[in-house]
């Protein structure tokens, strides 16, 4: 048997020492942003992706192995663990195996098999599986009259359900059905009778066949919420034929055993013998009454881990990006809230984030006080020197952006520039106890102002204090497990948080929570000791903060920044335990530090061999003097806007042939949804994504991407606006068509949902459009910008 280290290195392509490093490290408590950046020498630079997964795999795996423990303890005890099957068990690979061979010693409810095994018709079954040639009545004649089975026609029948369960729970045989099935079977969907009109969201599965093993994950999840609502019917054909003949159920039953070798695996086979009819109808009802539901059952686990799987990649991918989204940085921000009878809210940050002022203003219907609230926002920005102003970008979002624009126009000597920002959970954060303890005498309404002026400064340190879930960038997540869901955000999570580095200074207490090897209640303590004791000057005196010992400064004083304080590394990602590397650098360099920081030439000039010991080898060595080039670098993107056109506000204004430039708002997995400033955002498909082949669209956009389109066809009746990034002027029919169907589909994904709590997946209940809502609640914008 293969061992688990080994396992997993040839899955990864690496070498068993670095997995076997890996699993060393991460047993002793290390997290996978520390070892993936500062015990590179011991992993032989495995990445973070790479050690998620290792971290994924060694959970299955142990899981595995005790799960191996425990089938051949139960067998071992039985007496009937001889050494075939515990080859067998040794050698398997899953759970699924294991559990097909542990099958037929499972203690059972008493079965129809076991009273007949315990009556002694046990004999009669092999006889009658190994003597076709003899006829069935004639050999149960001596076995009948037994208590239960009275009669020949009893007594064969008692028989037969000693032949299923035999055939039933042949691991061998169920473990290739499975796979079989899994390559050959179709799912085949219909509409309920009298669900067509109630179900239309569900149209394009009124009639629907797909082989299993295409079926893409959002697909998967929309015919089991179809089936959930009860209007689809789901059917599992594990033929590979596409349309059935008349009389389906006898027909599919010989075909699964013919295909599938059911009968031939027991050396049954028609030759016109007296048995022989017996035997053939065993097997069909062996498939009928035993292995179909089972297969039906596998095979719909296996469709939703497949389904599963490709939502939280996509999920995770998109929340990767939005965290990682480019922040405006440290100016004083304006949030707008829109909203028409309720008003805007405003509220006024500095550019440390703290809030400074609030207000309500009502430009819209039904006061229309336009004129009084540019002299409101003209005098807030006026009184507190703003540089931006964030948009949120729900209900009323346009008809705010018009008055920012105004105030722009008839204020140039503000120098303000607007941005529109995604309100992804901000009314979430807004009813939190996090936001109650943070802003405990602003009024909840207007907290959500607040989250969406500090998101604009810096994403990643707002939306951590946000449930993962809640951020709303993924396909179907109200249908996912939340556990599994819940890890891989949180992962997510982490490795952006510590990609980026934190500020102890300034960073609040979900943010540092997020923070390698420190936990809840270490960040509250952090933050209560600078309340307590005024900013930390240097990495070292976060040893004195309660509960942080030394495993969790450890863990996580690298990525923990002190800027301003007494020694520059401490601003950088250089470990704390490499400090004295950098005073051999100093050393051979002649420099003080102050000097040497930032100083390309004299940096890129050094060998870093020269300073490579038993301790520090050269991948650590390299970070350092990057590190040292540029401390603190921040790896997200440059701060950008896009420009919506002029005179384009609505769908209507629209026309094929437009140039746009747009924010991409969610990434599925058949294209892109960009938002070119009209209230609906338009779908790139796939197939247009760029003048090449493009097989995810993620090799191409991700949300918060600033892009150029091309408007294709738009249909305002069902507001859907087909969008292209290809150079060429013309688009194939089939494309567009091809565009319409997937946008549909996602469409009446999103409204499958229902009412969903107002956070990133929803916007306010007066927003524009039933559709809009429901492509916001299926693709929440990310950084959605203008100028």
């Amino acid at each position: 048997m293969i061992g688990i280290t080994q396992r997993i290195a040839t899955e990864l392509g690496v070498a068993e020492a670095q997995v076997r490093a890996a699993v060393d490290l991460l047993d002793g408590g290390a997290t996978v942003p520390f070892v993936a950046r500062y015990r590179k020498e011991a992993t032989g630079a495995l990445d973070d992706a790479q050690l998620r997964t290792l971290e994924e795999r060694l959970g299955y795996l142990r899981d595995l192995e005790e799960r191996r423990a425990a089938v051949q303890d139960a067998i071992r005890a039985l007496g009937k663990l001889d050494a075939d099957l515990a080859r067998k068990i040794a050698a398997a690979e899953t759970k699924a195996r294991l559990e097909d061979l542990y099958a037929p010693f499972k203690v059972k409810r008493r079965t129809k098999a076991q009273i007949a095994r315990e009556a002694g018709l046990g004999p009669l079954a092999e006889v009658l599986l190994a003597r076709p040639d003899q006829a069935p009545e004639q050999a149960a004649k001596s076995f009948s009259g037994k208590d239960g089975f009275p009669d020949v026609e009893a007594t064969l029948e008692g028989a037969r359900a000693i032949l299923i369960e035999r055939f039933g729970e042949d691991a061998e045989l169920v473990g290739g059905l499975r796979e079989e099935t899994w390559r050959r079977g179709r799912m085949r969907a219909s509409v309920r009778k009298g669900k067509a009109e109630a179900g239309q969201k569900f149209a394009d599965y009124f009639s629907f066949d797909e082989p299993l093993a295409r079926l893409p994950s959002h697909r998967i999840l929309a015919l089991f919420r179809g089936e959930k609502e009860e209007v689809l019917d789901l059917d599992l054909d594990l033929t590979d034929a596409e349309t059935p003949p008349p009389g389906r159920p006898a027909w599919q039953e010989a075909r699964i055993a013919q295909t599938f070798g059911i009968a031939e695996a027991f050396g049954i086979a028609e030759r016109g013998r007296p048995g022989d009819r017996f035997l053939a109808e065993t097997v069909r009802k062996t498939w009928r009454t035993k292995l179909k539901p089972a297969i039906d059952t596998d095979l719909r686990a296996r469709l939703w881990a497949v389904a599963e799987a490709g939502a939280i990649s996509v999920f995770a991918g998109n929340l990767r990006d939005l965290l990682l989204a480019a922040p405006a940085g440290a100016r004083p921000t304006l949030g707008l809230d829109p909203g028409f009878r309720s008003g805007v809210k405003v509220a006024v940050v500095d550019a440390t984030g703290k809030v400074v002022a609030t207000d309500a203003i009502f430009p819209h219907e039904p006061r229309r006080d336009w004129n009084g609230a540019l002299a409101t926002l003209a005098k807030l920005c006026r009184a507190h020197r703003v540089e931006l102003i964030a948009i949120g970008n729900g209900t009323a979002s346009r008809e705010t952006d018009r008055l920012a624009a105004e105030l722009l126009g008839k204020h140039p000597e503000l120098t303000l520039a607007k941005v529109m920002v995604s309100e992804a959970g901000a009314s979430v954060y807004s009813a939190s106890a996090y936001a109650s303890a943070e802003l405990p005498g602003l009024d909840v309404t207007l907290r959500g102002a607040v989250s969406i002026a500090r998101r604009l400064q810096d994403p990643l340190a707002e939306l951590v204090k946000i449930e993962p879930r809640a951020i709303g960038v993924g396909q179907y997540q109200h249908d996912l497990a939340e556990g599994k869901l819940s890890r891989s955000l949180d992962a997510v999570v982490e490795d952006c948080v510590n990609g980026v580095g934190v500020d102890v200074n300034v960073a609040s207490a979900p943010l540092l929570a997020r923070v390698s090897g420190l936990s809840e209640r270490v960040a509250a303590n952090i933050v209560v000791h600078r309340d307590a004791n005024g900013p930390f000057r240097s990495r070292a005196a976060l040893r004195k903060v309660a509960g942080l010992g030394p495993k969790a400064y450890e863990l996580a004083a690298g990525f923990l920044r002190i800027r301003g304080g007494s020694d520059p590394l401490d601003a950088s990602g250089v470990h704390p335990e490499a400090y004295p590397v950098v005073k051999k650098i100093l050393a051979a360099t002649g420099q003080p530090i102050g000097a040497l920081i930032g100083n390309g030439g004299v940096l890129r000039a050094l060998n870093p061999r020269a300073f490579v010991d038993a301790t520090f080898g050269l991948p650590t060595i390299g970070d350092i003097i990057a590190e040292l080039e540029k401390p603190g670098r921040d790896p997200r993107p440059a701060f950008r806007t896009a420009t919506f056109q002029d005179g384009v506000e609505t769908i209507a204004d629209l026309k094929p042939g437009m140039r746009l430039e747009g924010v991409v708002t969610n990434v599925a997995a058949f294209g892109a949804f960009v938002d070119v400033g009209v209230h609906q955002d338009g779908l790139v498909h796939i197939s247009v994504l760029a003048d090449r082949f493009v097989k995810d669209p993620r090799e191409v956009v991700k949300p918060g991407d600033v892009v150029q389109v091309r408007v294709v066809e738009v249909d305002p009746a069902r507001k859907r606006i087909a969008l292209s990034m290809r150079a060429e002027d013309g688009e194939r029919p089939a494309r567009r068509e091809q565009g319409r169907q997937d946008q549909a589909r996602q469409e009446r994904a999103a409204s499958t949902r229902g009412p969903a709590p107002r956070s990133a997946a929803a916007p306010a209940p007066e927003s524009g459009g039933a559709l809009a809502d429901a492509l916001r609640r299926a693709a929440t914008a990310q950084g959605r910008g203008r100028s």
